[in-house]
């Protein structure tokens, strides 16, 4: 009898609790007049379940190594997770939650990481997270693989949508999680049949189900049992049991419920609850109609949940304390080399030619050794990105621990994946396309410029150097536009020499990097300077006496400008050479160092392949492409489009 009335009193508790957390996604949206509502309601006893029963977390350690992670892919409904966060004692506060969505707060209207504590990717861009989880589950069978169970052995939850499963972005990844067996992920599908525009039958006729065994992953569907939690349990403790595949749960859930007037209505996506409205669903929740209310039972309860973990965490802190190779996984986590990395990267002489692409291949290959936490691969291009690590074995079922990744022709989920691996810790991603590819991956690379995300991003075929693959396969904007991303470095060097400068920086910069190189052979040049190249522009070729001009260059055409200052040095121009490999780093220093570099009293006249747009900014005038490319052979295109000494030097003499 006293067994009976505790789990009746247990049920209840669980019961007020999921109708706390449907409260606060009714009151957070509404109180700022903007938000998701209905999903998070819907998604109440799940998000119940995996923070009570499933996850292994301390949510006094929001960074612990070894914790589970959670992604809330359909990023929209992150009342939810706030609510979570705040709920298991994460350090979100009532009042964080009250200031939902407001200038300043710790709650915004996406899920952002390093903004909010427990947020472990930036969600919202739907498809995304689904792509993040398959990048977490990569870099956790890895640790697991290369360090042992010991100091890596958890798993990744993500919780996705129809929104996220609709765009191609969800294909791609799941199709490599499938044939990557990787059996530490669990997603759960969040059926809810509803869209902005109406039913999701407008537009959706999919067969999820067919669709995820198809991918090789393990499907469970558990039909109309949303609000079972025990049916929730049992699902998702079977998805644990498989190792071999990635798992998918399937729930058909009702938005909105159980809200009197709003159940699986299309507008309960959004903001749909009026005050009235929310008075009504909480009396049939049987809740007092008291915004952001939570009883001492239900806090107590959760705030139990959050710190459940404590005794595992505690316990890996022993075991890594005592962990044989703690230097090697050190350094994975940090993404860093060991001691002395830098120099094993290698360098030319001067008057070698060697395409950056190459020139970084062999930098690539030359770091694996020394930086553990490095993998990384392309997208069905590893030979010609130069992202083949030629003494690591490919990952795949049979080689767990591999560290050469071949992605296939997936390029947007590509970066997705690389910045899950990132966030994950304990991988350095590496992925490789042709740059006009890039566009293709731009979502991933504006969400990793976003959030600090440390991925690298290997782009080569920068130019209509390309040649005869034509206008469709040579960058002209792509260059530029990166550069207006906020946050995203691109690295652009001139040599083989400054690429491995590039590859230097890369490594210690705590941030995404975009390394834009040649398919071209370039020669090698004399003074390049590793620390000038650090500055983001310097001085490669001086002049005697006062200069009245300076060459300013990035890439292919720094030997361009050394070409055509070699013709205007021999008509008495005093001229000097500027390479300018990251606009980015040139911009963090001093106004006395970039008026050494780019003088103020003498005009200048800048070279690169691409548009012109935005080199006003440096230059007087300006040498470049504003149009599309042409179907050539490279030297032929760049000659016809003006990238030639010749060109260069007629221009200098009309800007002098």
């Amino acid at each position: 009898m006293t067994r009976q009335t505790k789990a009746s009193d247990t049920a209840e508790l669980e019961r007020i609790a999921i109708n706390v957390i449907r409260g606060f996604a009714m009151d957070g949206p509404f109180r700022a007049d903007s938000g998701h509502q209905g999903t998070a309601m819907a998604l109440a006893p799940t998000a119940h379940v995996l923070w009570t029963r499933i996850m292994d977390y301390d949510a006094s350690a929001p960074n612990w190594p070894d914790r589970d992670r959670f992604i809330l892919s359909a990023g929209h409904a992150c009342i939810l997770q706030y609510s979570m966060l705040y709920l298991t004692g994460y350090g979100l506060t009532l009042e964080d939650l009250e200031s939902f969505r407001t200038w300043g707060s710790r709650t915004p209207g996406h899920p952002e990481t390093g903004h909010t504590p427990g947020i472990e990717v930036t969600t919202g861009p739907l498809g995304q997270g689904v792509a993040n989880g398959v990048g977490m589950g990569i870099a956790e069978q890895y640790l697991r693989e290369r360090f042992g169970t010991e100091v890596c052995d958890h798993r990744i939850y993500v919780l996705c949508s129809d929104g996220d499963l609709e765009e191609g972005i969800s294909h791609e990844a799941a199709s490599l999680a499938g044939h990557l067996g990787l059996g530490r992920l669990v997603y759960i599908y969040d059926d809810n049949h509803i869209s902005i525009d109406g039913p999701t039958e407008l537009a959706l006729s999919d067969d999820p189900a067919g669709r995820f065994n198809a991918y090789g992953w393990h499907v469970q569907e558990l039909g109309e049992d949303a609000e079972n939690l025990d049916a929730l349990e049992t699902a998702i403790r079977n998805a644990q049991d498989v190792e071999d595949a990635p798992s998918i749960v399937i729930v058909r859930s009702h938005i909105a419920y159980p809200s009197p007037d709003h159940v699986d209505d299309p507008a309960a996506h959004g903001l749909a609850f009026t005050a009235e409205d929310i008075t009504r669903t909480k009396e049939v929740m049987g809740i007092p109609d008291e915004p952001f209310w939570v009883p001492d039972t239900v806090l107590d309860l959760y705030r139990k949940a959050g710190m459940r973990g404590r005794a595992l965490r505690e316990a890996w802190e022993d075991r890594y304390a005592a962990y044989a190779e703690k230097e090697s996984f050190d350094a994975a986590l940090a993404g860093r080399g060991l001691p002395g990395w830098s120099s094993a990267l290698p360098s030319w002489q001067p008057g070698e030619t060697v395409a950056t692409r190459k020139a970084s291949g062999a930098c690539v290959d030359a770091l694996a050794e020394k930086v553990p936490g490095l993998l990384g691969g392309a997208a069905d291009l590893t030979g010609n990105t130069g992202t083949r690590l030629d003494d690591f074995p490919s990952l795949s079922k049979n080689q767990r621990a591999g560290r050469q990744i071949h992605f296939g022709i997936r390029e947007h989920a590509m970066g997705g994946i690389l910045n899950g691996m990132a966030e994950h810790g304990g991988t350095r991603p590496v992925g490789g396309t042709f740059f006009v590819f890039s566009d293709y991956m731009r979502g991933a690379v504006r969400l990793a410029a976003l959030s600090g995300t440390r991925s690298i991003f290997v782009w080569t075929h920068d130019s209509v150097g390309v040649g005869q693959d034509g206008p469709t396969h040579q960058p002209i904007e792509q260059l530029m536009a990166m550069r207006a991303m906020p946050g995203l470095l691109v690295l652009r060097p001139a040599d083989g020499n400054e690429t491995a400068s590039a590859w230097r920086v890369t490594m210690d910069h705590d941030g995404p990097v975009a390394l834009v190189l040649s398919r071209q052979g370039l020669p090698v040049l004399e003074g390049t300077s590793e620390e000038g190249f650090g500055r983001g522009a310097y001085v490669l070729r001086d002049c005697e006496g006062e200069p009245q001009l300076n060459l300013l260059g990035t890439g292919s055409e720094v030997h361009v400008c050394v070409e055509a200052a070699g013709v205007l040095t021999a008509e008495g121009v005093a001229v000097r050479v500027i390479s300018m490999p990251s606009w980015e780093l040139y911009e963090l220093q001093e106004r006395a160092y970039k008026d050494t570099v780019l003088r103020p009293d003498c005009p200048t006249l800048s070279v690169e392949a691409g548009v012109t747009l935005g080199w006003s900014k440096y230059a007087d005038l300006s040498v470049g492409i504003d149009r599309f490319g042409a179907s050539a052979p490279g030297d032929v295109v760049m000659h016809e489009y003006g990238i030639n000494a010749d060109n260069v030097a007629e221009q200098a003499r009309t800007l002098l």
